[in-house]
């Protein structure tokens, strides 16, 4: 049995100032210039937006006004990816698209937990990359460290914290192979 006892006391946060001053700046801005901005006219400004935040984002790709994207610097999106209408993309640690990938409506990215085996319950953070070609479908939650190989799926509310493998489709909490997702066209 363990003698030992959480404190969160001894909590420490690690985030720089410059981190937690850009995220309030990003909050505002986010808050009236980037999030009211819902037209699709709007694609470009929005993209444009993130960029000045030192988002990495191809001018092709697709963020819906409604997502909530915790630290732009930390996102990349390559050409023709898209980040669905109420995506929560928590990112202290990088968030990466790679070109053709779809992340669907109201899946949240979550790039950071906290280490459970420390009484001080540190904050750690891992990258999330969805490769060329992978679906990430509604609902679902794809935890830190996590990579959708190129091509997967993963299915609707499926809950992802193990890598998932190329060309293969998961679904269910947890995630778990399904089947093997083969293009006929």
């Amino acid at each position: 049995m363990n003698t030992s006892r959480v404190d969160y006391s001894n909590y420490e946060n690690k985030l720089s100032l410059k981190n937690k001053m850009g995220r309030l700046i990003w909050n505002i801005i986010s808050l009236l210039f980037f999030r009211p901005f819902s037209n699709p006219i709007f694609r470009s400004y929005r993209v444009f937006v993130l960029n000045l935040f030192g988002a990495k984002v191809h001018a092709t790709s697709l963020v819906f006004s409604s997502v909530r994207i915790w630290a732009p610097w930390n996102l990349i999106m390559e050409k023709h990816t898209v980040l669905g209408a109420y995506v929560d993309c928590y990112n202290p640690g990088k968030v990466i698209l790679k070109s053709n990938s779809i992340v669907s409506q109201r899946v949240f990215l979550c790039s950071a937990s906290h280490n459970i085996e420390s009484s001080r319950h540190n904050l750690v953070v891992a990258p999330i990359v969805i490769e060329s070609q992978a679906w990430v479908a509604a609902g679902a939650y794809i935890g830190m460290g996590v990579t959708i190989h190129e091509g997967a799926v993963v299915g609707a509310t499926a809950s992802v914290f193990k890598d998932v493998e190329p060309w293969t489709v998961v679904g269910g909490n947890p995630a778990k192979f399904l089947k093997k997702r083969v293009l006929k066209d």
